[in-house]
């Protein structure tokens, strides 16, 4: 748990308004401070599993505001990747870009299908 001053502080860094003290940016900045703290606290005391579970569930909590963040507004999604160091949202760029690959190969795939249909029906005109 994080005191008062520093949890402040990481409102006000990360706050999107003056009054903003909960909106996704301000709770990915607070949870991967936690995440911080927790991993250094497990780095000591390895067989605290109640904490190791906290933790897992705080790096959860924080993958998914990062996928909404991402979803709604990729511009600020990789400021806070880049300001935060997270290398969780690397592999969420390249599996977003391997996705959108993907659906590109489909409709390619689909518009080929439907021009040598066009191109059979054609040469089917023609005799």
């Amino acid at each position: 748990m994080l005191d008062k001053k520093t949890k402040q502080k990481i409102i006000n860094k990360f706050r999107v308004h003056e009054t903003d003290t909960g909106s996704s940016q301000v709770q990915i900045a607070i949870l991967t401070e936690e995440i911080k703290r927790l991993t250094e606290h497990l780095k000591e005391h390895k067989h605290d599993h109640s904490s190791r579970r906290g933790l897992l569930k705080k790096v959860a909590e924080r993958r998914k505001l990062l996928k909404y963040l991402q979803k709604e507004d990729e511009k600020t999604f990789n400021e806070m990747a880049k300001i935060l160091k997270l290398n969780i949202a690397k592999k969420m760029i390249a599996d977003e870009e391997e996705k959108r690959r993907r659906e590109e190969e489909l409709l390619r795939e689909e518009e080929l299908k439907e021009e040598l249909k066009r191109e059979k029906e054609e040469a089917e005109e023609v005799k």
